[in-house]
C-alpha cells in the first residue's frame, strides 16, 4: 500500500511538472509571435484579413495568389476583416493555443486500450507539448494560418461527438477547408461507417456549393483553373511544399510525364494506405487510423505546406517492433522529424539532399505504407521481448552508480536512431558553439591572459614551434592534413567499431565523449578565447587557415561558419585524448594500443604548430575528457562487466554475468528489462 501511494504520488508530482512545462512553452510561443514586428507576425492572416488584405478587395480572392485557403475558407475569415489588428493578432494566437489543447487532450484520451494508469495521466501534457514544439504548429502559429482546426474537427468528429450524421458533417466541414481530408469519408466507408461517410461528403458539397453561389468566379478559378488550388501561393517545387508533387518537381520532373507519375504515385499511396488505415481501424486502433489517412492526404495533395502536415506527428502512437529495444525507435523518429528542420537530421552533402529536402514527405509515406504497426492482437503489443542487460562489478564508492535505473543494455542500439541522435546532437553543438560568441577584445584579453600564464609557466612553446613548422614543408603540410582530417575520422571509426564488436562498451564510452562535449561548450561560452593564430602582434603563422587580415573584426568569411574563439578548451586535443584511452583500455593488441598513445601525440603537436591552440587549451581539452569519464563512471559505475564466476551486487542478485570481452555466458541466468540507456 506505501508502494502504491509513493509511485501515485510520484506520477502526481510528474503530472504537474509536465503541466508547468505546457504552460511555459504556451507563453513562449505568445511572446515569439507577438513580438515580431506588425508586418512580420501572421503574415498570410495579414495577407487576408489586414487592412490591404485580399479579402477586402472587391475583385477575386486568388487575383494575387496570396490567398491559398478555399472559397470557403475565404467565407468563413470574411467576417474577421472588421476586428483590430491589434486585438486580433493576441486573440488569434491564443485561439490558436487553446485549439492545440483541444487536439493535444482528444489524441491522449483516443489512445488504443489498453492504457495504464500513469500513460492515461501524463498522455496529456506530453500529447499538448509535442504539439507545441512540432514544426507544423509553430509554422502555423507565425502565419497565422487555419490548418489546426481540419485536424481538430477530424478527431472530433471520430472521437467526441456521438452519431454518424454529427461525425460525417465536422468531417466534411473539415473537407471544405481542407479538400485531400474529404479522404476520411473513404474511411469510414472502408470501416462500415456509411451514413456517416455519406453524410461527410454531402457537408463537404453543402459548404463548397455555399461558397460557389456566394463567389462563382473565386470558386471557378481555385477549383477548376487551380484544380483545387495547385499553383496557389509559393511556388510548388519549393521545399514548404512537402507532398509528392513538390518532391517530384523538385527531382526535375515537370510537363505531362511528371503530371502522370505523380497521379499514378498517389492512386498507389491512396490504395494502399486507406487499406492500412482501415484495419487498424478495425483492430480498434481509430487513432492510428486517422494518423494513417491524414499521412495520405498530406502525400497525394498538389500542395502539403509545412502548417499541414500535423498528419505525421499523430502517427507516433503507432507500435513498431516486437523487441523492447526497438519500440521507441520510430516514436523518437518522427518527433526529430516534425520538430527539428531537415538541415540538423542530415549532414550537408549533397547525395543526402533528397532525403533532407523531403524529409516530412518521407515520414508520412512511411507512416502511411510502410511502417509495421503492430496490431492489438499482437502478443509484441503489451509485452515485447525485453532487453538483455547485465550489472556493473561493484564500484569503488557505494553510491556509485547514482542513477541506478541506468542499466548496462548488452545488445547495441538501434543503429538508424543511433546515427540520427548522434547527428542532431552534433548539429546542436555546432548551433550552441557558433552562438557562444564574444566580442573580439574580449577574447583577445582572455588569449593575453593565457599567453601570460604560460609564460610565467615557461611553456609558451607555440611561436617558436609554429615558426620551425613552417620551415619544413612536408612537415607543415602531413600536420595541416592531420588537423583537418583525423579529429573526426578517428572517434567516428572507435565508435563504429565498438557498436559492431563491444556495444555494451560503445554506450559507455559514447556516454564519455557526450559530457566532454557538453562541458567542453560551457567552456567556449564562459571563457571566450583567440587562439594564437587570431592574436594580432604575436608573430603566428596561421598554416591551415591561410593569413588572416586584422584589420577586419570578422577575419573574413571563417566567422560565418564557426566561432573561432571557442579555443578553451581544445576539443580537436580532447576528442584525440577519449580515443587513446579508449583504444589503451579496450585494444586487443600492443600495436593498436602504440597507435592510441600516438594519436593524442600528434594532436597536440598539430594544434601548437598550426597556431590553432596555445598548451593550456590541450589542458582544458584532457580535463573535460576526465570529467566526462568520471561523470559516465559516478552516473552508471564502472565500465567493466561481471565475469563469469564473479560474486554479484546484492542488489543485482539473478543478473547476466559477462566474459572479459563483453560477450554473454549462453550457461547464466538472464537479467531483463525496457532499454533506458
Amino acid at each position: 500500500m506505501r508502494t502504491d501511494a509513493a509511485t501515485g504520488a510520484r506520477t502526481g508530482a510528474a503530472r504537474a511538472v509536465l503541466w508547468l512545462i505546457v504552460a511555459a512553452l504556451a507563453v513562449r510561443q505568445m511572446a515569439v509571435v507577438l513580438r515580431q514586428p506588425p508586418g512580420e507576425r501572421l503574415t498570410d492572416l495579414e495577407t487576408w484579413i489586414g487592412e490591404n488584405g485580399v479579402l477586402h478587395v472587391t475583385g477575386s480572392l486568388y487575383d494575387t495568389d496570396r490567398f491559398t485557403g478555399t472559397p470557403f475558407a475565404g467565407l468563413v475569415l470574411k467576417p474577421l476583416t472588421r476586428t483590430a489588428e491589434q486585438s486580433l493578432g493576441v486573440a488569434w494566437t491564443f485561439g490558436s493555443l487553446l485549439l492545440v489543447a483541444a487536439l493535444g487532450v482528444i489524441a491522449a484520451r483516443a489512445l488504443p486500450a489498453p492504457v495504464s494508469r500513469r500513460t492515461a495521466l501524463l498522455a496529456a501534457p506530453v500529447t499538448i507539448s509535442l504539439l507545441m514544439l512540432s514544426l507544423p504548429v509553430r509554422n502555423a502559429l507565425h502565419l497565422g494560418q487555419t490548418s489546426i482546426l481540419p485536424v481538430l474537427l477530424v478527431l472530433v468528429g471520430c472521437f467526441v461527438v456521438r452519431g454518424e450524421r454529427a461525425s460525417g458533417v465536422l468531417i466534411g466541414i473539415a473537407a471544405a477547408l481542407q479538400p485531400t481530408v474529404l479522404l476520411f469519408a473513404v474511411l469510414l466507408w472502408l470501416t462500415g461507417r456509411r451514413r456517416a461517410a455519406l453524410t461527410g461528403g454531402a457537408a463537404f458539397a453543402a459548404c463548397t456549393a455555399l461558397a460557389w453561389a456566394a463567389m462563382p468566379h473565386d470558386s471557378w478559378t481555385y477549383w477548376v483553373h487551380h484544380v483545387a488550388g495547385a499553383g496557389l501561393g509559393d511556388q510548388a517545387d519549393s521545399l514548404a511544399n512537402q507532398s509528392l508533387h513538390g518532391a517530384l518537381l523538385r527531382l526535375g520532373l515537370a510537363g505531362s510525364l511528371e503530371i502522370a507519375l505523380f497521379v499514378v504515385l498517389a492512386a498507389a499511396v491512396g490504395f494502399l494506405g486507406l487499406r492500412r488505415a482501415a484495419r487498424y481501424a478495425r483492430d480498434g486502433q481509430l487513432l492510428l487510423a486517422v494518423a494513417v489517412t491524414g499521412c495520405v492526404s498530406v502525400a497525394v495533395a498538389p500542395t502539403a505546406w509545412q502548417h499541414q502536415l500535423l498528419w505525421v506527428l499523430l502517427a507516433v502512437v503507432g507500435r513498431v517492433g516486437k523487441r523492447a529495444s526497438d519500440r521507441l525507435v520510430w516514436p523518437a523518429v518522427v518527433i526529430l522529424v516534425v520538430t527539428l528542420p531537415g538541415t540538423m537530421l542530415l549532414p550537408n552533402i549533397e547525395a543526402m539532399f533528397p532525403v533532407r529536402d523531403n524529409v516530412l514527405l518521407i515520414a508520412a509515406l512511411a507512416a502511411a505504407c510502410v511502417a509495421p504497426f503492430l496490431p492489438r492482437t499482437s502478443p509484441y503489443w503489451q509485452r515485447p521481448i525485453p532487453t538483455d542487460h547485465a550489472s556493473p562489478v561493484a564500484a569503488r564508492w557505494s553510491r556509485v552508480p547514482l542513477l541506478p535505473l541506468w542499466r548496462r543494455v548488452l545488445s547495441r542500439p538501434n543503429l538508424l536512431l543511433e546515427l540520427l541522435l548522434i547527428r542532431v546532437v552534433y548539429s546542436a553543438y555546432q548551433q550552441v558553439r557558433l552562438a557562444a560568441t564574444a566580442g573580439r577584445a574580449t577574447a583577445e584579453h582572455h588569449g593575453r591572459q593565457i599567453h601570460s600564464i604560460e609564460q610565467w609557466l615557461h611553456i609558451d612553446i607555440e611561436h617558436w614551434v609554429n615558426h620551425s613548422v613552417v620551415k619544413v614543408g612536408w612537415l607543415r603540410d602531413f600536420f595541416d592534413y592531420y588537423y583537418s582530417t583525423f579529429h573526426f575520422i578517428v572517434p567516428l571509426t572507435i565508435l563504429g567499431v565498438l557498436y559492431v564488436r563491444r556495444p555494451a562498451d560503445y554506450r559507455w564510452v559514447r556516454s564519455s565523449i557526450g559530457f566532454a562535449t557538453l562541458l567542453a561548450l560551457v567552456g567556449f561560452w564562459l571563457y571566450p578565447l583567440a587562439p594564437p593564430r587570431l592574436m594580432p602582434g604575436l608573430g603566428f603563422i596561421d598554416t591551415v587557415h591561410g593569413v588572416q587580415d586584422f584589420a577586419k573584426p570578422d577575419y573574413g568569411t571563417l566567422t560565418g561558419v564557426t566561432n573561432q574563439y571557442a579555443a578553451m578548451p581544445s576539443l580537436h586535443f580532447g576528442w584525440s585524448l577519449w580515443c587513446g584511452v579508449v583504444i589503451v583500455m579496450l585494444a586487443p593488441k600492443v600495436w593498436m594500443k602504440a597507435l592510441g598513445v600516438l594519436h593524442p601525440l600528434f594532436t597536440v603537436s598539430t594544434i601548437v604548430a598550426t597556431g590553432n591552440h596555445w598548451v593550456l587549451d590541450a589542458v582544458g581539452g584532457a580535463a573535460v575528457v576526465a570529467l566526462g569519464f568520471g561523470l559516465t563512471y559516478a552516473l552508471c559505475g564502472p565500465r567493466r562487466l561481471r565475469t563469469p564466476g564473479e560474486e554479484p551486487q546484492a542488489a543485482g542478485d539473478g543478473e547476466k554475468p559477462r566474459d572479459g570481452t563483453g560477450a554473454t555466458t549462453a550457461a547464466e541466468p538472464v537479467g531483463r528489462v525496457t532499454e533506458t540507456a
